[in-house]
């Protein structure tokens, strides 16, 4: 069959295998097309105020993010402006008091209410406390924020609201909430600053807040992607839009390396894992069980004895066993009475039955082997042999 013949069957085949495969498939299967949702990477995944960051930026604002407030290592200018997600009821009483002092100067400040219960608060913090608010009376109820294009739009659900009696030097320029159920929104005028306080800052995140102030990363919520949302922290931010930086203290933790290495690591150490163990496994001593002990003699010696006999005679070696009887009884007889054992024939069995005191024709008898097969005799023999060598 030439070259040529031979690729034009192979063709011929992969076409009548390869048409009704490719027809089946098309019939069976349908093209569809999902759009998943993948969790946010890098400092996504732990700043919820992320998204308000590359917004600001897309905005040509100059912002910064921060996990937790330095001020030292900050240098707030005047009309910079401060997003304070950080719980402000861990403050210093120092660091509160230099806060409020750069928002004197023209800073903006933008913080919220502690979000713990009131059983667990201890005060509202330094901070609040000087600028008037009291947020450990009041609990959590939505407000209203109508949107032309949102009717029924509600914020806050989840934040305490406050009462607030402003010092001496500090005064209210707007404010949203009710003597009755206490605020959600105040903007405070200090000096050359501004204060706003609100009962949470959930609109601003990039991710659905969950209870105790964190968020989760992974439910796919952007709080930004609200327009109403967008509308309300364009208000929030207004005093000092454009003018300084926004400085974004979201007060929570990149994650450690150690934590990276642990979740997002482990295709490659956990292999690694399993070959050092088992390069160990291959070379560690094996030291094994514990060696057996001794077997115990599970017989006495007769018993051995008896049983090499009855193998000797199964097997016809009857003589064997005939003759160490007699060389044991001859043995014996050289050591008591060599003269006897000395002798010959007739004369050795007449010394012997005088020393014996026994009559010829049994010491005769003793003394002659049986025949092979005569187990009899053999056993009558040995039985005299044995009672010889005990009278010696």
């Amino acid at each position: 069959m030439s070259t040529r013949l031979r690729w034009l069957l192979a063709v011929a085949l992969l076409l009548v295998v390869a048409v009704p495969l490719t027809i089946l498939f098309l019939r069976t299967h349908e093209r569809v097309t999902r759009v998943e949702t993948l969790p946010p990477q890098g400092e996504a995944r732990y700043n919820p105020l992320y998204v308000l960051g590359q917004a600001l930026r897309a905005d040509g604002v100059e912002a910064s993010a921060r996990p937790r407030l330095d001020l030292a290592a900050m240098a707030l200018q005047p009309h910079d402006t401060v997003v304070l997600l950080q719980d402000s009821a861990v403050l210093p009483p120092t660091t509160a008091r230099a806060l409020l002092d750069w928002v004197e100067r023209g800073g903006h400040l933008i913080v919220r209410t502690p979000p713990m219960p009131p059983a667990e608060l201890d005060g509202n913090g330094p901070l609040l406390e000087m600028l008037g608010v009291d947020s450990t009376t009041q609990g959590s109820q939505c407000a209203p924020f109508d949107v032309a294009d949102n009717p029924g739009h509600i914020e806050f659900c989840r934040g305490r609201r406050f009462d607030v009696q402003p010092p001496d030097g500090t005064r209210i320029t707007r404010q949203w909430g009710d003597d009755a159920h206490g605020q959600v929104f105040v903007r405070l005028g200090r000096a050359g600053g501004t204060v706003d306080v609100l009962a949470d800052l959930d609109f601003m995140l990039n991710a659905a807040a969950i209870g105790g102030g964190g968020f989760d990363p992974t439910s796919g919520v952007d709080g930004l992607h609200d327009k109403a949302h967008r509308d309300l922290t364009r208000y929030v931010l207004a005093p000092n839009y454009g003018k300084g930086t926004v400085w974004l203290v979201y007060g929570t933790r990149p994650p450690s390396l150690w934590q990276r290495v642990f979740h997002d690591g482990w295709p490659v150490w956990v292999p690694l894992l399993l070959a050092l163990f088992g390069w160990l496994w291959l070379r560690a001593q094996r030291m094994g069980s514990l060696l057996p002990s001794p077997a115990v003699e599970r017989r006495s010696l007769l018993e051995h004895v008896r049983a090499s006999g009855e193998h000797l005679l199964r097997y016809g070696k009857a003589p064997l066993l005939y003759d160490a009887v007699r060389q044991a009884f001859l043995n014996r007889l050289r050591r008591r009475a060599p003269t006897a054992a000395a002798l010959g024939g007739d004369a050795q069995v007449h010394a012997i039955a005088t020393l014996l005191q026994w009559s010829h024709d049994r010491v005769r008898t003793a003394l002659q082997p049986p025949a092979a097969h005569d187990v009899a005799g053999l056993r009558d023999r040995i039985r005299l042999l044995i009672q010889m060598r005990n009278l010696l």
